[in-house]
Order: structure tokens, then C-alpha cells, then sequence
């Protein structure tokens, strides 16, 4: 009875029963009374009407959370209908919500108890502002008629402290939406029109603003103001800053403890702006007061490292802002401190603190100086490497002279800067985090275990540390291997011996793998790798030993470049790694094996030819012994190192003792298979037994990993067990088959039957590895996929859902992307033995079959792309059926499937473009694909799809001016209107659908997106962006992250980094990068 009267809004709310209802949901009753009222609310909120009873409910009532409910109701409306609501509607909310924050603020008392419900309308009040100013505002103060916003509000804030107080927190929010959430919030025309009215009218924000820092001794309004300032800076006009007391005022400001963190944020933003050269002296004045006052805050021999782990909030705070000015205002300002004496003895002490404050044991406050770090050395590394190039180098200096003059500068200034980066080595060095191929770490109880999760933070500040590093070592690689080999030898004398140091240490040497010359870099890493053996054979105790071995093994794989040219290191290095196969430390093991692997990639000639002072190829010698090295190793570490041994033997040039070498190195696993194989022909029993099932996994396991290595040169091996392969594969899908039938959907999730379908995985992964590892030889193709056809594919249709593997299709996907148009004449057998019976599997909903999904989509992409002649012959039901199957692809919310979806449909329009069957096609699909793909556009939970939404779209709308299409879209028989062509007919409908699905944004605003698409269809940019500003005017996209619509931009530059990288020896690791290397 109660929830009826309360969803009844055709009269006034009953207020007492909703603070009765939201007191229920927040309260500590029944999980039933909670629900209930959970219920009621979400009605309430979301029915169209009960906005209306806002301002009913917030005059009547002294429930906080009844009031930050009705304005969550207004909140709604402000930000998807407020366009649509009548004129009088609007301003009598506007006008409402003004006269609240007036009465509440006027009064101290009122202000500080309502000061949550005061926030809450100013929040309101700001949305309301990104709608209606600068246009149709018309008065803040309802007695009042004001020109704009901003005078009115500027002249309530002089009527009264509190009121001021609260004025400020409005400016601050209104610069806040307009200058950093407006990205993605409204269109790019609002945010310039709002940013115009802030800047044209800031003039009275400031005059307030040193006002009331003058005048006002209120802490809580200096602090508002402060705070409001600070929002404000990083935008107005420099004058408002350098042309008035603004800034001397805030140097006064700096030294008082309650507001020395909010004064130092706004110098910080001070700091950061950057407009020529106009106020340098302003700038360098300022620098100047501020480090004398700084030197009386944080003396110069501060330990602040110290001081940070002891001091309070407020004073970590101060250190971590402290980083924020200096990297803030180097950024921008440096130059200005090179130019004097007295500035350069200022910048020193500054860079001095800057350092100190970067051994801070803070993560924040160590990327703040980090990425400032990254940047300096990076500037003065490429004015190190223009010193060639006088030109270029006076030009990123910003400089104008003769080129003699450039050269002394350049000189000049890595002389003042040695010091200070002499000691940035040794920070780096101290602090370098962990790389991603070190797996052993200390946990909190100080023990050494296997890492058992990668920390991305770790590994990304790993990336810029190593860059920076880099640029240290082309500065100066004296004192950068003066440093290293320093603290090498204290940890050799046990000086300064921690699992720490040696740690960052070697992951530091590491780090500048290929940034020295050839010949520099053999003398260091023959010290390194001597003092470390050295190291590992006299430390005590498991766990140091282990700590040391994962040293070792990262820094030797980080310098295949010196172990291709030192055989005797090499030989060593490799067999100090068998020597940590047997080592059963945690994590020990598997990184032995990741090394192992690495440096064979790089090295793999070395071990196939025969070295001088040996009487055989390493290789040779290594399988000899292959059963004793790999011994103690786990299964997954044995197949790791048989893909290493597989990349020696296919780096063997002479077939015949390459064959040979495959016939040793697969002889072990070969013996077993036989073996299981002679058993099971006297009874097929004994493949039944799980022990066998597990050992024919291995088998199995170990074979993908050497094809992988091996590719076409692994025929031979697959050749041998191929057929009996797949009769095992047809015994254990019958065996799978039966257990699901007698036991149901619970049989599959049976140990028995996981290791059966295991098998039969790894069988089919086996078979594409070396399928798509092989050269595109047409007759590999023949000799395999005929086999294949009913025990794979005849044995998929046959199953049982559940027991149906989903490798099938992403073989034959594979086979199909490698052999492309000769698989054709397969199509239609393909098809008929996985489509039918997938689809009915995968659209029954979003959740089951996961792994089906993705590869079914992958196969139907594969055939689009390269067998498209077999789609053709398709009946118009399958080719439905097929469509059909595309939308619902891209429909999917999990962002995998939904891409290959729309990839796939891509291939499809391009292909039906350019086929006899173009008219058709698209007089059956075109509107559905439109339709379909704008629903997904504007659905929030597809973002990740924008940039082939956009693609289609486009493909659309391009096709449809072509004059491609002959025939007409619309249906003639129930639309026999005659629009004068096809472009017509699209630009019309596209409105309508448009206008219906978006009934809060106008027809004229409509008409206008529309018209600009077709207009635009050509520029893909132009197109792009008027698509992002339809998806915020229609508020479909709001205060969300919108990345994913930029998504391709972000690629670019990704791409664009990626190649700046390339070109500076060292900051890609040579063993990272991913061409071949010359190994001779």
C-alpha cells in the first residue's frame, strides 16, 4: 500500500513515507525491507514524471539522504532531458536551486551543518550552467537581472564570507567541468563557447580573488580561495598572474604551515605554464624568493628520505607537491636558470633537492621525479648526438647563433649538469625496478620465492627507468661503468651485500644491454659475468644462491651480442644454466629455462657449428646428455627447453644432420609413444588408464614445443605419429562422448574426461603448430588435411556440445589463413560439419562456450577473406544464417568477439562490393547492417568497437554516393514514394531511425549530424569527429572513459615511439628485438 502511494506522483509526494523508504534502504533492517525499498526507489527514479516532485521533496524534508536522492532524480534529467523540458520548467529549477545555496550559505551555522547537501546543489547547479550559460543566463540572485554568470555570482560573493566562500567552491567546480572533465562530457563547440565566456570574464574572478586574500582572515575562505585558484591557473591569461600582486601574494602565502600545500600546488601550476619568453625574469624572480624561503622550510642537509617515513599527512604531502614544483617548473623553465650565476647556483641546489627527494620510499613521489628525470636526460642526450649537427641542435635549444657557439653551449651545459647526473646514475642504479624476466623475489616475510603475478606499475616503471638509464650511459658510459663495477665490488667484499642492492644492480646492467660499443661492452660484461660466477660460488645459504643465479641469468640473457662473440662465456653461461636445471629452489628452475631459451634464439648458429678447441658441435654434445640435463625438470620446463634445443637444430644448414639431430632429440618421447602405442594394439584398454592419458599428453606437449622451433623441418617427426595420433584422438572423442552421455554436463567437468579432451587439445594445437610454422608448401596442406576430415571435423559435428573442442575451429581457421584459396573446394565440407552446430551452440546466450565464440568468428573471417567464391554458393537461408550470425557477433559484449565480428563484416561488404552479387546483397542487408551498427555505436558497454563502428559507417555511406548500387534500397512495393536516389533515401532514413531512438535531441540536430556524415565521408577524421559529438550531444557517452573512442589516435603515436626507439642503440634490448640478429 505504502510503495503504491509513493509510485502515485499524480499529487504531491508523501515525503515523511520516502525518508521512511530511504531510511529503510540505508538502515540496518531485514535484507527483505532493504530490498523493498531498493526497489521503490529505482521505480521512483527512474519514471519520467518524478522530477517534478524535486523541489516538494528537498523544501520538506530533513533527511541528508533524502535529499541527495531527489537530486540524483534531477541529476538524470539535468543531464539527458533538460533540453526537452519547457522554458518555465527550467528556470523555475534554476532559480530554485540558486535561492537554496543563497539561504543555506548566508548563514555560518546553516553553511557548516549543510555542508554535504550545499555541495551537492552546487554540483547541480554547475551542470545546469554547462547547458544554459553563456546563452540563457539570466540571473544567479532571483532580484536581480545580471548580463551573465559570472558578475552575478562575483556580486553575491562580496555580500558575504560564507557566501564567498561557497562562490569559490562554484568557480572551482565550473573550471574543473569546462577545462579537465569537458573531453568526452559535451561537444567540442560548448567547450570552446564556455572556455571563451570563463577567460573573457575572469577579470572579476580575480579582482575577488585578491581581495579576499588581502583582506580576509577567515582560514576556511583563504583556503576555498586557494583551492579555486588553483583550478583556475593552469588556463587564464598570463597577465592576471605576472601583471598583478597575484603572484608576490602567493609567495607570502608559501611559508605559513595551514597553507603551504594549497600556496605551493598553485606555483606549481605557475610553473607549468609556458608561453615564450616574455616574463623569464618573472619567472627566474620567482624561483629565487622561492628557494630562499624553501631553505628555511627544509634546510639543504635534510635527510628527507628520512624525514618523509616520520613526518605527518600534511608534511608527505608538502614533500610529494615539493616534487611537483621543481619537475613542474624545469620542465618549462629550465633555460631561464642556465643563464646567470646566481640562477645556476639556485638551479644546482634545486636539482640537489630533487634528487634527495627521489630516494623517497614512495611510488607516487618516486614517478613524479622519475618521469622529470626521463625527460632531462632525454633533452640533453639528443643535444649530445646533434653536436654534429650545430643546426639542428641550436634549434631544439631554442637558440640563434653561429655554430662554434652551439658547440661551447652544448659543452657548457653537460658541464653543469655532470654532477647532478653522476648522481642520477647512482639513484638509478639504487632504485631500478624489476624486470619481467626475473621471476625470483622476496615476499613480505623476507623469503625468496617464484613470482606468482606480474605488477604492471612495476614492469612500466622498469621501461622508463631502463630509457633513462640509456640516455645516462650515451652521456657519460665512464661513469656509468665506474658506478656499476663500485657497487659490484662492495657486493663482492660483503661491504654493502643485500639481496636488494645486488638486485637493482644487476637489473641496472642489464637495462643498458646495446647502448655500448661492441668493444667497450665485452670488457665490462667480462668483469661483470667474472665477479658474479665468482659471487655465486662463495655465497652460503640456498636462498643467496638463488638470488645470485636469477642475477646471473638476467644479465647474460640481456647480452647475446657479447656471448656470440666470447664462445668460451657462452659455453660456460649455458652450462652454468644445466647446472640450475638441478637446482630445485623455486623459480630457479623455470628461469634457468626462459634464459636457456632466449640465448639460443640469438645464438643459435653457435651451437650447430664446431668451435675451435672442440671436437663437436655443442648441440651434438648437449643430446648426448639430454636425459641426465633434463632430468630434475618439471614437465613444462622439459617442453621449454625442447622448443630451445628445436631452435638449435633449425638453425643447422645440412639436412642430414639435422635429421639426425631431430631423430636424438626426439627420441626419448618417441620410445614412450611406441611403447603406448605396441600396448594399445595388443589391447586398447591400456589408453584408458590416466597414468597413460598424462603420458600421452607429455608426448604430445613435448612434440608442439620442438614444431614450433622447428616448422617445416619437424615433417618428418609428425609424419611418424601422425595417423596413429589421430586414432588415438578418434578413441578418446568416443570415450568422451559416452561418459557425457550416461553422466550429463557434469561428466565433462570429471578429472577423467579433462585429461581425455586435454589430449585431444593438444593434438589439434600440435597440428596447427606445425601447419602454420611449416613454409607455404600446397602439398603439406594436401597430405594433412585429408586425414583429418572425419576424424577432426566428422567427429565435431557428431559430438555432443560439451564435448566438442573449440581447437577444431581455430585449426581449421589456421589452415585456411595459411593455404588461403586452394582450400575452396573443402568450404562447403567445413562448413557443413562446425556451422550449423556452433551457432546453435554459441546463441543461446553471451556466457556459454566462451572459447567457441572467438574462434568460430575467427574461422568465418578466414573463409570471407580468402574463400569468399564458397559463401557465394551459399542458399540465401545459409547466407542469412551467416549475417545473422555477423550481427550477433558484434552485438557481443565480451570485445574480442565483437572485433572479429566486425572485421569479418568488413571483408564481407568488400567483397560483395566488388561481386556480381552487389545489388542484392545490399538491398537485403544494407539498412539492417546501418541499423545494427548504430545501436551498438551508441551503446556505452561497445566503446572498445569505435573505430570499425566508424569504419563501416563510413564503407556505408561511401557505397551508397558511389552510384554503385543500381537498384533501389527502399522496398518498393511498400514504399512506392520515389526519392531521387539511393543517398536520398539513406540520408532520410538514417534520420528517422535516429530521431526515434534519440527523442531528447531535436530533428533539426539530427538532420544537421547526418548531413555532416555524408558530407564528411571522405575525410575519415572529419567523419570520426563528428561522431564523437553526436555520441556526447545525445548523452549516450558521458562522464565515462572515453579513451576507447581515441583509441586509434593513441596506436598511432604508440607506433610512432616505438620507432623513435628503434633508432637509439640500446633503449630496445637487442634481445627484445624481434628481427634476426646476425649470428655467424
Amino acid at each position: 500500500m505504502a510503495a503504491e502511494k509513493l509510485r502515485d506522483l499524480s499529487q504531491p509526494i508523501d515525503v515523511a513515507l520516502l525518508d521512511a523508504t530511504v531510511a529503510a534502504f540505508y538502515g540496518t533492517g531485514s535484507k527483505e525491507e532493504r530490498t523493498t525499498a531498493d526497489h521503490i526507489l529505482r521505480d521512483l527514479q527512474s519514471n519520467p514524471d518524478m522530477w517534478l516532485q524535486v523541489v516538494h521533496i528537498l523544501s520538506n524534508t530533513q533527511n541528508l539522504n533524502t535529499k541527495f536522492f531527489a537530486l540524483q532524480v534531477l541529476k538524470g534529467v539535468i543531464k539527458y532531458r533538460w533540453h526537452a523540458l519547457p522554458v518555465e520548467q527550467r528556470d523555475g529549477m534554476k532559480n530554485y536551486i540558486s535561492e537554496v545555496i543563497v539561504k543555506l550559505s548566508s548563514d555560518e551555522i546553516s553553511f557548516r551543518r549543510e555542508r554535504l547537501y550545499v555541495n551537492k546543489l552546487n554540483t547541480s547547479l554547475v551542470q545546469i550552467l554547462k547547458h544554459e550559460w553563456p546563452i540563457k543566463w539570466q540571473s544567479f540572485v532571483q532580484l536581480q537581472l545580471w548580463q551573465s554568470f559570472v558578475p552575478d555570482l562575483v556580486a553575491a560573493a562580496k555580500t558575504s564570507e560564507t557566501i564567498c566562500e561557497n562562490c569559490m567552491a562554484i568557480l572551482k567546480l565550473l573550471s574543473e567541468e569546462v577545462f579537465d572533465f569537458s573531453r568526452g562530457e559535451m561537444t567540442r563547440q560548448k567547450i570552446k563557447e564556455l572556455k571563451q565566456s570563463l577567460n573573457s570574464e575572469f577579470k572579476l574572478i580575480h579582482e575577488l580573488c585578491l581581495y579576499v586574500l588581502s583582506a580576509s582572515q577567515r582560514a576556511e575562505l583563504i583556503t576555498a580561495t586557494l583551492a579555486t585558484l588553483h583550478a583556475f591557473l593552469s588556463w587564464i591569461p598570463l597577465g592576471y598572474i605576472f601583471e598583478s600582486p597575484l603572484l608576490e601574494t602567493l609567495l607570502k602565502f608559501f611559508p605559513v604551515p595551514a597553507y603551504r600545500n594549497l600556496t605551493l600546488q598553485c606555483l606549481t601550476e605557475v610553473a607549468a605554464l609556458s608561453f615564450g619568453d616574455f616574463y623569464n625574469m618573472q619567472y627566474a624572480k620567482m624561483y629565487s624568493i622561492f628557494m630562499v624561503q624553501l631553505q628555511n622550510i627544509l634546510p639543504p642537509s635534510t635527510n628527507i628520505s628520512e624525514a618523509y617515513l616520520n613526518g605527518s599527512t600534511e608534511e608527505q604531502a608538502f614533500i610529494q607537491n615539493l616534487a611537483m614544483f621543481f619537475t613542474s617548473f624545469y620542465k618549462s623553465h629550465i633555460r631561464v636558470l642556465e643563464s646567470t650565476p646566481q640562477n645556476i647556483n639556485a638551479l644546482v641546489m634545486g636539482l640537489e633537492y630533487l634528487i634527495n627527494i627521489s630516494y623517497v620510499d614512495d611510488t607516487e613521489v618516486f614517478k613524479v621525479c622519475l618521469d622529470y628525470w626521463n625527460l632531462l636526460v632525454l633533452e640533453l642526450f639528443e643535444a649530445h648526438c646533434n653536436l654534429d649537427n650545430p643546426a639542428e641542435a641550436a634549434n631544439m635549444m631554442g637558440l640563434q647563433m653561429f655554430p662554434a657557439m652551439v658547440d661551447s653551449q652544448i659543452m657548457q651545459r653537460r658541464q653543469l649538469y655532470a654532477v647532478p647526473m653522476s648522481k642520477l646514475r647512482l639513484l638509478t642504479i639504487c632504485r631500478m625496478a624489476k624486470p619481467e624476466e626475473v621471476l625470483i623475489v622476496e615476499d613480505e616475510n623476507g623469503n625468496i620465492v617464484r613470482e606468482t603475478m606480474k605488477d604492471n606499475d612495476v614492469l612500466l616503471q622498469y621501461k622508463i627507468m631502463k630509457e633513462t638509464l640509456i640516455y645516462l650511459a650515451h652521456l657519460d658510459h665512464v661513469d656509468t661503468e665506474k658506478k656499476m663495477l663500485e657497487k659490484l665490488s662492495k657486493q663482492l667484499n660483503g661491504e654493502d651485500f643485500t639481496w636488494n642492492n645486488l638486485n637493482t644492480l644487476c637489473w641496472a646492467i642489464g637495462s643498458i644491454s646495446g647502448s655500448m660499443v661492441e668493444e667497450q661492452e665485452n670488457r665490462f660484461l667480462v668483469m661483470v659475468i667474472r665477479d658474479l660466477l665468482n659471487l655465486c660460488e662463495i655465497a652460503k645459504g640456498k636462498d643467496n644462491k638463488a638470488v645470485i643465479a636469477s642475477n646471473i641469468m638476467y644479465v647474460v640473457g640481456q647480452y647475446p651480442r657479447f656471448l656470440r662473440a666470447h664462445w668460451k662465456f657462452l659455453k660456460t653461461v649455458v652450462n652454468k644454466l644445466f647446472e640450475f636445471m638441478h637446482e630445485t629452489h623455486p623459480g630457479v628452475q623455470d628461469m634457468a629455462c626462459d634464459t636457456f631459451l632466449k640465448i639460443v634464439q640469438k645464438c643459435k648458429r653457435k651451437f650447430v657449428i664446431i668451435q675451435v678447441g672442440e671436437s663437436e658441435p655443442f648441440v651434438s654434445e648437449l643430446l648426448t646428455s639430454l636425459a641426465t640435463t633434463i632430468a630434475d625438470l618439471e614437465p613444462h620446463q622439459i617442453h621449454s627447453f625442447y622448443e630451445s634445443v628445436g631452435q638449435m637444430i633449425q638453425a643447422e644448414s645440412d639436412p642430414q644432420k639435422r635429421e639426425e639431430y631431430l631423430q636424438r632429440l626426439m627420441r626419448l618421447p618417441n620410445q614412450k609413444w611406441a611403447e603406448i602405442i605396441g600396448h594399445a594394439r595388443q589391447s586398447v584398454d591400456i589408453l584408458k588408464d590416466s597414468d597413460v592419458i598424462r603420458a600421452v599428453l607429455n608426448i604430445l606437449q613435448t612434440n608442439t614445443s620442438a614444431a614450433s622451433s622447428l616448422g617445416t623441418y619437424f615433417l618428418s617427426q609428425i609424419t611418424l605419429i601422425f595417423l596413429d595420433m589421430l586414432n588415438v584422438y578418434r578413441m578418446y572423442s568416443e570415450l568422451i562422448s559416452t561418459s557425457i552421455a550416461q553422466g550429463g554436463p557434469y561428466a565433462s567437468r570429471t578429472s577423467v574426461v579433462k585429461l581425455l579432451r586435454s589430449v585431444k587439445r593438444e593434438t589439434l594445437k600440435l597440428i596447427e603448430t606445425f601447419l602454420d610454422k611449416a613454409e607455404d608448401q600446397p602439398q603439406i596442406g594436401k597430405q594433412f588435411v585429408p586425414p583429418m576430415i572425419d576424424p577432426v571435423l566428422g567427429d565435431y559435428a557428431r559430438n555432443l556440445p560439451d564435448a566438442r573442442e573449440s581447437e577444431v575451429l581455430s585449426l581449421f581457421a589456421t589452415i585456411i589463413n595459411k593455404y588461403k584459396g586452394t582450400m575452396i573446394e573443402d568450404v562447403p565440407r567445413i562448413f557443413e560439419a562446425v556451422f550449423q552446430c556452433t551457432l546453435e551452440m554459441i546463441t543461446k546466450n553471451f556466457e556459454d562456450y566462451p572459447e567457441h565464440r572467438l574462434k568460430f568468428f575467427s574461422l568465418l573471417r578466414a573463409i570471407a577473406t580468402y574463400c569468399f567464391p564458397a559463401l557465394i554458393q551459399l542458399s540465401s537461408e545459409q547466407l542469412k544464417l551467416v549475417m545473422d550470425s555477423i550481427v550477433w557477433a558484434f552485438r557481443h559484449t565480451e570485445r574480442n568477439v565483437a572485433e572479429t565480428g566486425l572485421h569479418l563484416l568488413l571483408e564481407m561488404l568488400k567483397n560483395f562490393q566488388a561481386s556480381e552479387f552487389c545489388n542484392q546483397f545490399h538491398q537485403s542487408y544494407f539498412l539492417t547492417i546501418e541499423q545494427e551498427i548504430f545501436a551498438v555505436l551508441t551503446d556505452s558497454f561497445h566503446k572498445p568497437g569505435f573505430k570499425l563502428h566508424v569504419l563501416v559507417l563510413q564503407h556505408l555511406f561511401c557505397l551508397v554516393e558511389s552510384g554503385s548500387l543500381s537498384e533501389p534500397l527502399r522496398d518498393v512495393s511498400t514504399d512506392p514514394y520515389c526519392c531521387p536516389n539511393n543517398g536520398f533515401f539513406v540520408r532520410e532514413y538514417t534520420i528517422k531511425l535516429l530521431s526515434t531512438s534519440f527523442p531528447n535531441m531535436t530533428t533539426t540536430e539530427v538532420t544537421q549530424f547526418v548531413n555532416r556524415l555524408f558530407e564528411s565521408r571522405i575525410d575519415l577524421s572529419t567523419f570520426k569527429n563528428h561522431i564523437r559529438d553526436f555520441l556526447v550531444q545525445s548523452k549516450e557517452f558521458s562522464a565515462q572513459d572515453n579513451k576507447d573512442l581515441y583509441a586509434e589516435e593513441a596506436a598511432a603515436q604508440q607506433e610512432r615511439e616505438r620507432q623513435r626507439m628503434l633508432s637509439i642503440p640500446g633503449l630496445i634490448a637487442p634481445n627484445e628485438i624481434q628481427d634476426e640478429m646476425v649470428d655467424l
